[in-house]
């Protein structure tokens, strides 16, 4: 799963979507990773994926509050699934807090 830094054209729909993603990031629309873009104001954002079956698209609005970002212009951040699911949520999923500390195991 692949963020992107920046700020993307939220006119773009998923072909220019993906056109972007092999163009601008050199990564392979077509090859199953995910692709979360962000608008100038922050609280749009849309992912792009590739399945089997074709080209996917979901986009979200918050209508509170904006979607957390990197501060760099341009590029790429890889996300986990658990950053996802919590950029989704509009929470801060770059420094996520445990509420309790793991064990060492040794």
């Amino acid at each position: 799963m692949w963020l992107a830094a920046g700020v993307t054209d939220m006119r773009r729909g998923m072909y220019g979507l993906a056109a972007l993603v092999e163009t601008t990031l050199a990564e392979k629309a077509y090859g199953g990773d995910v692709f979360v873009f962000r608008g100038r104001r922050g609280d749009l954002i849309k992912v792009l994926w590739a399945d089997r079956d074709g080209l996917c698209l979901f986009a979200k609005r918050l209508e509170r509050g904006r979607f957390v970002w990197p501060l760099a212009a341009s590029g790429t951040v890889h996300l986990t699934p658990a950053q996802l699911s919590m950029l989704l949520e509009g929470l801060d999923w770059r420094r996520p807090a445990r509420t309790w500390q793991p064990l060492h195991v040794t």
